[in-house]
């Protein structure tokens, strides 16, 4: 196995990553002969997340992954040898011991994709005992992903597509698990990169960071740089004495600024000189440890103008607390004449990011017309979905043996759709979707400009449609034990989804009460449901 594979497997959930009951259900399917079965289970959710009309798919590679390393080792079985009954028959044991995906067969979504309530996100078929026990780690897998990438989504939505969006959400997350959940699939639904230094080795998510206010507090002002010289950035010029030039800039920074040269912190300009010193062409600062706008502010442009005069150009500055909006709007001001003033028009152009507890109502503030802020910072919005904390996804039995089953149920949102299932997006001339259509799989396939009776769920009545195109949903990523197609990188992933998003009606894409898209069924499974339904009493 390669090495990158054996760094990812060390985030993938393992076999006793389940629930008790599937293990004595196990044993039940096992007693009863019934283990090597053929079934068709269905994961789906039933509605979607934070009053939307959409949810992304995400998750696709870890199932994957933790498919074709399924296996239980001796120790797995050993324990769940001191949990199950003394009288249970070694037999069983065994069985477990033998246990892997080599049979099994999992259609999906692409990672990426639109997603709607009802339609299967993955198929997974196999020998009975062996997909009942994936149930619980494959909805673990799933649902959070699609859960975080969607939250994601809707905050791209809201930011627009210009503006940076970084996840900083790791130190809130749900332990160490949920965060590289977290930083991954945040990525996949639109944001830009995270801080998350795991997720950027094992997945490939790009990584940023700026410096903490810890940074800047530890110094007072009195620390001497042991080399505090500075060459140019491109000439052959003499270097400078960083700290030295520093001092020089801000007395004409503070006259600009109309503030005694005294008011700035010095610790914290020695905090920057020492960061600056430390990454000369790519020096940032964050301006609130103590004042913005007579401390950080000033501090900063002594520092980014000298470094400026030789050549290094800074490349932005973050805002934590107060105002954010007010203040980036202020700071670009001072940007614009502190430019003009010392002649170096590249320093209005410096990014401003800011961040501080940044959710879906304070983004749309910030991204407002005429704001000033290029990124913004989330953490606790993203990671944990304080809107709704899960998809509620679920993993249903449709097809044992070759017949169809179906759960009936007092609650009709809780009944399943039964039979093996294709899936299909019914698209407009122009690419939108019109609905998505799930059908028998032995069904002939619905084909572009074929006039279609189907019946969308809920609804007393079929109606009739006619695709201009035609989507096949559910890939073959697994045949027997076997991948079948390369997964795409994680980036390709996202830019799917990005793609997938503007094809979506504005009315369906709407944040707040959005209209709900449609999702409808074949004739024929129309009449399977009704021919498994109770009737009503005459």
């Amino acid at each position: 196995m390669a090495a990158e594979e054996d760094a990812e497997a060390l985030a993938a959930a393992r076999p006793l990553l389940t629930d008790l009951y599937q293990v004595t259900m196990a044993l039940g399917y096992w007693r009863a002969g019934r283990a090597r079965d053929h079934a068709d289970f269905e994961l789906s959710f039933r509605r979607c997340p934070f009053g939307g009309a959409f949810s992304l798919f995400a998750g696709l590679r870890d199932c994957v992954r933790f498919l074709r390393a399924f296996h239980l080792r001796d120790t797995d079985v050993q324990f769940l040898a001191s949990k199950l009954p003394p009288d249970t028959d070694p037999a069983f044991f065994e069985h477990l011991r033998g246990l892997d995906c080599s049979r099994v067969t999992l259609r999906a979504l692409p990672e990426g994709s639109l997603a709607f309530p009802g339609v299967p996100l993955l198929q997974v078929s196999g020998p009975l005992l062996v997909v009942q026990l994936l149930e619980t780690p494959l909805l673990c897998l799933v649902g959070y992903a699609s859960l975080v990438a969607t939250n994601a989504a809707r905050l791209r939505l809201i930011a627009g597509p210009e503006k940076r969006l970084l996840e900083l959400g790791l130190r809130r997350a749900q332990g160490p698990d949920g965060g590289l959940t977290a930083s991954t699939y945040s990525y996949l639904g639109g944001f830009d990169g995270s801080s998350n230094v795991l997720a950027g080795q094992l997945r490939g998510v790009p990584v940023a960071g700026t410096l903490a206010h810890s940074f800047i507090t530890s110094f007072s002002g009195s620390e001497v740089p042991p080399e505090p010289m500075l060459a140019p950035a491109v000439s052959e010029g003499p270097a400078v004495n960083l700290p030295a030039h520093v001092k020089v800039w801000l007395e004409r920074v503070c006259a600009h600024l109309g503030l005694g040269k005294q008011e700035p912190h010095p610790g914290e300009r020695a905090a920057f000189v020492a960061y600056a010193l430390a990454f000369p062409q790519a020096f940032q600062g964050l301006l609130d440890s103590y004042s913005v706008r007579r401390s950080g502010l000033p501090n900063f442009l002594a520092v980014a103008l000298a470094l400026g005069e030789l050549g290094y150009r800074a490349v932005g500055l973050r805002l934590d607390s107060g105002d954010l909006l007010q203040q980036a709007q202020e700071i670009r001001g001072i940007l614009r004449s502190t430019a003009a003033r010392f002649q170096m028009p590249w320093l209005e152009r410096i990014s401003i990011t800011v961040s501080n507890n940044v959710d879906e109502e304070e983004l749309a503030r910030l991204v407002q017309e005429g704001s000033e802020v290029d990124g913004i910072g989330i953490g606790t919005s993203v990671v944990t979905c304080p809107q709704q904390p899960s998809l509620g996804c679920v993993y249903k039995l449709v097809c044992v043996g070759g017949q169809p089953r179906m759960k009936l149920t007092e609650d009709p949102e809780k009944q399943t759709l039964p039979g093996k299932k294709a899936a299909f997006r019914l698209l407009d001339a122009d690419g939108s979707p019109l609905l998505d259509l799930l059908q028998l799989a032995e069904e002939p396939s619905p084909q572009p400009g074929q006039e279609l009776r189907v019946w969308p769920r809920g609804a007393q009545e079929p109606r009739t449609v006619r695709p201009a195109q035609v989507e096949l949903l559910l890939g073959l990523w697994v045949h027997r034990g076997q991948l079948c197609q390369p997964l795409p990188p994680l980036a390709e992933s996202r830019a799917f989804a990005q793609r997938s998003l503007g094809h979506l009606r504005a009315a369906h894409r709407r944040l707040q009460s959005p209209e709900q898209y449609q999702v409808a069924l074949s004739e024929q499974l129309q009449a399977l449901v009704g021919s498994l339904s109770p009737r009503s009493s005459p």
